[in-house]
């Protein structure tokens, strides 16, 4: 993967920061165990008969729209749990902190929460993940489930991304393409991808799946602050591009299939999962989503027609009856159904701590999320699936997605090893 000059000075600047949000809150990540309450291990983030969570989200960036939707399926969570007694009769306590995609805000954000939360459920925004991953792994050791699914990440016994990682959804992405949207072998695929860990990882998968397909990928690498995709249409188009994968956010990928309708050039599109929001579909850009644009998800879409999907729905509305409905539901609800779970087998292992947390997660085989996915937690070097789910957008289904092919993982994903 490539390291860019502004990625090395982002790193710099990150690595910085954590220096000294290391030494500001060293004295208070050095209290260890708590003892024993009722029989049962506890340690750092358990005050009282209060289990404590944090959420580092984007509530006011590029991922503003997702972010809100994640902590408040997450806060549903929260509180249904509490209301049905807690676990092992401690309440749980999600603390959020909105960092708006901005890398100082992320950082301090941890170091906030870090010291005073037994893990995270949420933690969006992979360079920023892996910014703190150090910290994470060697000092804090507290189990993090990020919104995030760079292939970086994995390895980590404390970090662990729910779904394929960017670089196997990819794969998958450009499968489908290949088996139903014509593209075949020889041809150009183009990909507009975000600087950075996420970006680069998908490409990452493109590379590796154009090799193997006989595929010839031409790139477009951009900001999280360029909206504007006209003149990387422009670029594909004179390349004679048959696809397109945009590995961004909303604003990006409604401005390259816009774009690309006005100026007749319609191949098809296909994004990473948090590449769509369902309000793109009262904007201009609508017709031209709903015809030629695809997204690769870990998970079916919050309209699945499955019970706990129903379940869901049925309940977010009561609790937020003026939000919208999106996959970030879907997200944040599996991320704290996931923690949820590995607290449920620590207590009944009698150990609430940090590390008997980590070492329940490693128990869980074969998650059943509800969503059309099982997760596996049991190898942290391995993606906890392979599998991806690829949605349209569709103004009449709920959520404003719905699934043309079901949880698949291609026989490329299958025998493709990260960072190999």
């Amino acid at each position: 993967m490539r390291t860019t000059h502004t990625a090395r000075l982002a790193a710099g600047a990150l690595a910085a920061l954590l220096v000294l949000a290391g030494c500001s809150s060293k004295a208070k990540d050095d209290g260890g165990d708590k003892g024993s309450a009722g029989g049962v291990k506890t340690g750092e983030g358990i005050s009282g008969k209060t289990i404590g969570l944090g959420a580092l989200t984007d509530m006011s960036g590029v991922y503003a729209t997702l972010g809100k939707s994640v902590t408040q399926a997450q806060q549903l969570y929260v509180k249904q749990i509490n209301a049905a007694g807690g676990v092992c009769g401690y309440k749980l306590a999600l603390t959020v902190r909105d960092h708006g995609y901005d890398p100082q805000k992320a950082v301090s954000g941890y170091t906030e929460l870090a010291p005073k939360v037994l893990g995270f459920t949420q933690f969006i925004g992979s360079p920023f993940v892996a910014a703190v991953k150090q910290r994470i792994d060697g000092q804090d050791k507290g189990l993090v489930l990020p919104q995030a699914w760079s292939a970086t990440l994995l390895g980590s016994p404390y970090i662990r991304p729910i779904g394929s990682t960017y670089d196997i959804e990819t794969i998958n992405a450009i499968d489908f393409l290949m088996k139903e949207k014509g593209l075949k072998k020889g041809d150009s695929i183009g990909h507009v991808y975000f600087e950075g860990d996420y970006g680069e990882n998908a490409l990452t998968g493109s590379r590796y799946m154009a090799k193997q397909a006989g595929l010839k990928v031409v790139e477009q690498k951009i900001k999280p602050t360029d909206n504007d995709m006209t003149g990387q249409v422009v670029a594909l188009k004179k390349a004679g591009v048959k696809a397109v994968v945009i590995s961004a956010g909303p604003r990006q990928a409604a401005s390259l299939v816009g774009v690309a309708a006005a100026v007749k050039f319609g191949v098809p599109v296909i994004g990473n999962n948090s590449a769509f929001a369902p309000q793109l579909l009262a904007t201009a850009a609508a017709p031209a989503l709903q015809a030629n644009f695809y997204v690769a998800s870990p998970l079916l879409p919050i309209g699945a027609d499955t019970p706990k999907a129903k379940k869901l729905v049925a309940d977010y509305k009561a609790a937020y009856p003026k939000d919208s409905l999106d996959n970030g539901v879907v997200a944040g609800w599996v991320a704290a159904s996931a923690f949820g779970e590995a607290l449920k087998k620590a207590c009944a292992a009698k150990d609430l701590t940090r590390e008997g947390v980590d070492k329940a997660l490693l128990t869980i085989g074969a998650f059943d999320t509800g969503f059309g996915v099982s997760q596996n937690f049991t190898d942290p070097k391995s993606a906890s699936s392979r599998e991806s789910v690829i949605l349209q957008p569709d103004k009449n289904a709920v959520g404003g997605m719905k699934a043309v092919r079901e949880a698949e993982a291609s026989s490329v994903a299958q025998g493709y090893t990260p960072g190999a």
